[in-house]
C-alpha cells in the first residue's frame, strides 16, 4: 500500500495561527496565538513536515513572518515548506539558507515563469515547490484575490519542461469548507505532468485521507495538506499520521 506524506498546515495572520474559508481574508478564524506552538504540537505528535504560509506575505508582497518560520525550521525537529510573499530569489535563497527545507511559489510562477525556473536550476527541484491554486481549473493568484486565465495543468507542464518536479494543487472551491478534497483534478495534474502533486484543500475526515491513499497507488500523488479539520477536531494528527502508513 502506498504511504503519503501529511503536511499540517500552519496559516499565519498577524502573528497568530488562522484559517481562511475558502481563501477569503474577511472570513477568518484565529486558532492560535503562536506559529511556533502550534508546529511545536505537530512535531511532538509525530509530524515530520509542516507546511507554513505567510498569508500577509502573500497579500503584502513580501516576507512577513519570516522569523516564526525559521524558528520553527531551526528550533524543531521538522522540515519546513513555507510559501506566501516570496518574490525573488533573494527571499528563496533567505529561506533555504536558514534551515527551511522547500519553498513554495505561488503568484510568482504565473507572473514570471521565466524567473521561476531559474530558482529551479539554482537551487534543485527538491527544494522548489510550485503551489497551484485553482478555481474551476484556472490558476489564482496574490493570495487568491485574482483569477488568471490560464489552466493550472498548462502551467504545470511548462514547469515540468524546466525540471519541476513536486506541485501543490490547491483547490480553492474546497478549502477549508471540511467538504472533501477534489481528488479528480489533483489525479488530472498528476497524469498530466508525472510529477509529485501534493492534495491541498477540503480535507475532512480519515475517509478523505484514505481516498487519497487510495488515488496514489495510480498516480503520483505524494501527500496531503491538512489543516482545518485538525484544527476543528475532526481528527488527530496521530490518527492522520496512522491513516496516511
Amino acid at each position: 500500500m502506498t504511504t503519503i506524506q501529511i503536511y499540517p498546515a500552519i496559516d499565519m495572520r498577524g502573528g497568530k495561527c488562522v484559517r481562511l474559508y475558502k481563501g477569503d481574508y474577511a472570513q477568518e478564524t484565529v486558532y492560535a496565538d503562536s506559529p511556533f506552538d502550534m508546529a511545536k504540537q505537530f512535531s511532538d505528535a509525530g509530524a515530520t513536515y509542516v507546511h507554513m504560509v505567510d498569508l500577509d506575505g502573500a497579500k503584502d508582497g513580501e516576507r512577513v513572518h519570516a522569523n516564526d518560520v525559521i524558528r520553527v525550521a531551526k528550533e524543531l525537529p521538522v522540515k519546513v515548506q513555507i510559501g506566501g510573499g516570496i518574490r525573488s530569489i533573494e527571499d528563496v535563497r533567505f529561506y533555504l539558507e536558514n534551515d527551511v527545507d522547500r519553498v513554495i511559489i505561488g503568484s510568482l510562477a504565473i507572473r514570471e515563469p521565466e524567473l521561476v525556473a531559474t530558482f529551479i536550476e539554482e537551487f534543485g527541484a527538491d527544494r522548489i515547490v510550485i503551489g497551484l491554486d485553482a478555481k474551476d481549473g484556472m490558476v489564482a493568484t496574490h493570495g487568491w484575490i485574482e483569477t488568471s486565465d490560464q489552466k493550472a495543468t498548462d502551467v504545470a507542464k511548462y514547469f515540468v519542461k524546466r525540471g519541476a518536479k513536486h506541485f501543490i494543487f490547491t483547490d480553492i472551491a474546497t478549502d477549508g469548507t471540511l467538504q472533501g478534497p477534489n481528488i479528480a483534478a489533483n489525479k488530472e495534474l498528476s497524469a498530466a505532468t508525472g510529477a509529485e502533486v501534493i492534495v491541498s484543500g477540503g480535507m475532512s475526515s480519515l475517509a478523505d485521507i484514505k481516498a487519497v491513499k487510495e488515488a496514489a497507488t495510480d498516480s503520483t500523488i505524494g501527500g496531503v495538506i491538512i489543516g482545518k479539520a485538525l484544527y476543528t477536531g475532526r481528527f488527530t494528527l496521530e490518527e492522520a499520521l496512522e491513516g496516511a502508513k
